[in-house]
């Protein structure tokens, strides 16, 4: 039986070694760095920009992590065992292109080469996150990022009630609330951020007041005013990611356009008496808003809110998957809504999903746009008909 010295001499026999100097040259051009080291070592130190992907879950997570197989990838650990050994898996794998870092993050950082260190969670926030510190995909780091994120939740209503629930619940540092109006009685029957206490308050204030109350981590900030073409940009701009949870037509075509002039992405949601609808809109990736509806649907073929009305719980279903969006957005796993629209019925308890892609025509994302202003829409209160290029 071969000794480990033998074993490891014989692995490093089969795969490339490099130094930290053309690893890092390497990540200047675009090659991946991969970090196999364990989660407690990545909190002390890492490489900025690295993928990091335990040893012990690399075979099962490392293809949808690293999905190119041909391209750059260059292996380290802390001093160069464990790398050398994931590279010869990578090799197995039919990755092509893969080299070891001989010295690993250790010469690394003697070279005085660029070192991110995570923020370190107090023992309170291991007890509040624990259930997210135990998931390899998101684990200390990942959960440090959450608490670094910034979401704006435009309407602080049906959908953005159950969705800031529980982005707040998971940590997501700052919240933005967008809303202008003040909470009716009718609005409790689905919109849980508010009470009867809250009744006649602005409900930015009952939302951040509640919001609060769960998770003393999270910075609500509040947005008591109709967004318009005046405003929109100043408010988006510090967010990383918008949720969509407004119920106009006028403010969702805002939305998107701002999104989309900027470069932000959507996490878009939308409910009806029994159905709801969920996307992601990403500009550079896929759709936007105006790939699925180009233009409003006149009043007149449309019901208002107020005449159609909505199942109570069913917000709570669509503001659920808007806020998993969003977490998988913020921590770049998973597979979002880009390029799929999901929709929902309550009444069959059925899931449908169809397949958006851009339209090289849109007037906003296409190949020749014809939109590069903002400009304000009537305002109306109508649910988006099914999408003709689904």
């Amino acid at each position: 039986m071969a000794s480990f010295k033998e074993l490891i001499r014989k692995v490093k026999g089969e795969i490339r070694e490099a130094g930290v100097a053309e690893a890092r040259a390497a990540q200047q051009r675009g090659a991946v760095l991969l970090d196999v080291r364990e989660a407690d070592e990545w909190a002390q130190g890492h490489v900025p920009g690295a993928v990091f992907i335990p040893r012990g879950f690399l075979e099962q997570r490392v293809e949808a992590e690293v999905p190119g197989k041909q391209g750059e990838v260059f292996v380290y650990c802390a001093g160069g065992t464990r790398s050398a050994f994931a590279a010869r898996t990578l090799l197995d794998l039919g990755y092509s292109n893969v080299t070891s870092i001989a010295g690993g993050f250790g010469k690394w950082k003697e070279a005085g080469f660029p070192v991110e260190v995570p923020r370190t969670l107090s023992p309170e926030q291991k007890q509040r996150y624990s259930r997210h510190l135990l998931v390899p995909e998101i684990g200390a780091a990942g959960q440090d990022t959450l608490l670094r994120s910034k979401v704006l939740l435009v309407g602080a209503g049906g959908l953005g009630s159950p969705a800031g629930f529980y982005l707040a619940a998971a940590g997501v540092g700052t919240l933005g609330l967008v809303d202008s109006d003040v909470v009716d009685v009718s609005n409790l029957q689905r919109q849980i951020l508010h009470t009867n206490q809250s009744v006649g308050k602005a409900k930015t204030a009952s939302g951040a007041a509640t919001l609060g109350a769960l998770n003393p981590d999270v910075t609500v900030v509040e947005h008591q005013l109709r967004l318009d073409s005046s405003n929109v940009l100043e408010v988006i701009a510090p967010y990383d990611v918008i949720v969509d949870g407004c119920d106009n037509f006028a403010t969702k075509y805002l939305v998107n356009d701002a999104a989309v002039l900027t470069g932000k992405t959507v996490v878009y949601g939308s409910i009806f008496r029994f159905e709801g609808q969920a996307s992601v809109f990403k500009p550079g990736a896929g759709p936007c808003y105006r790939c699925l509806f180009p233009e409003p649907t006149p009043s007149e073929l449309a019901p208002s809110c107020d005449e159609a009305g909505v199942l109570g719980v069913l917000p709570g279903t669509v503001g659920l998957i808007q806020a998993s969006e969003t977490l998988k957005l913020l921590l770049g796993i998973g597979r979002p809504l880009v390029g799929r629209l999901l929709t929902y019925d309550a009444l069959e308890q059925s899931f449908r999903e169809f397949r958006v892609r851009r339209d090289p025509g849109c007037a906003l994302c296409g190949d020749n746009p014809t939109i590069r202003e903002l400009e304000d829409l009537a305002w109306s209160c109508h649910f988006e008909p099914r999408p003709v290029h689904a």
